[in-house]
């Protein structure tokens, strides 16, 4: 089910040190191979690591750039690398239409470590998708990249499987030869091996 709209707006979110700026490359640079135009933006919190931060990936048919951040209300698809980032880009940039694809392993903050407030359930969590949006994926890609020895790896397992959900108007093909462009040697088979895993974990 590939959407077919003018632009396609997808926002990729999560906290600092998370890898969110290379899976936004990584896409706009398959999408440009293919002859679209891409425009990328990217908002941060308070601070970089451990901070919200998020990539407004516009995907356009038409010559002319749109935009860089993505207008409120008007994501097609929010790539979630963090839950509770994913609600909060859904509260904000959500609609009716909106398609999510989130990791489900919580990174929590300051104020959750020392109890100011408490980090909703992922019962919650599924609950408000249901509520807010078209349709919710949610994918366990911590554990997955754990399972390959590196939790760097999250961000790659997500990119397998928003793919996976064929939401994109581009094969898979497109994202694995950007892999092979990025990553040389043991990286790039390993980096292979967790897109695999995150396309299978939806499909």
């Amino acid at each position: 089910m590939n959407l077919d709209k003018e632009p396609i707006n997808l926002i990729i979110t999560g906290v600092g040190g998370q890898g969110n700026i290379l899976i936004s490359k990584l896409l706009g640079q398959a999408f440009m191979e293919e002859g679209y135009t891409i425009t990328i933006g990217e908002t941060y919190g308070a601070t970089q690591r451990g901070g919200s931060v998020a990539s407004h990936v516009r995907i356009s048919k038409e010559k002319v750039p749109y935009s860089p951040v993505t207008p409120k209300g008007r994501a097609d698809i929010i790539l979630g690398l963090e839950p509770s980032e994913t609600m909060r880009m859904v509260t904000s940039f959500g609609y009716e239409g909106t398609m999510v694809v989130t990791n489900t392993r919580p990174i929590h903050p300051l104020e959750v470590a020392i109890g100011e407030v408490e980090y909703p359930s992922q019962e919650r969590i599924e609950a408000c998708m249901k509520e807010l949006v078209d349709r919710a994926w949610y994918v366990n890609a911590s554990d997955i990249a754990l399972g390959l020895g590196n939790a760097l790896l999250t961000n790659i397992v997500m990119t397998g499987a928003l793919m996976g959900t064929s939401l994109l108007p581009l094969g898979r093909e497109k994202i694995e030869r950007q892999l092979k462009l990025t990553f040389k040697g043991g990286k790039q088979a390993v980096n292979l091996e967790a897109f695999e895993l995150g396309y299978t974990a939806v499909t």
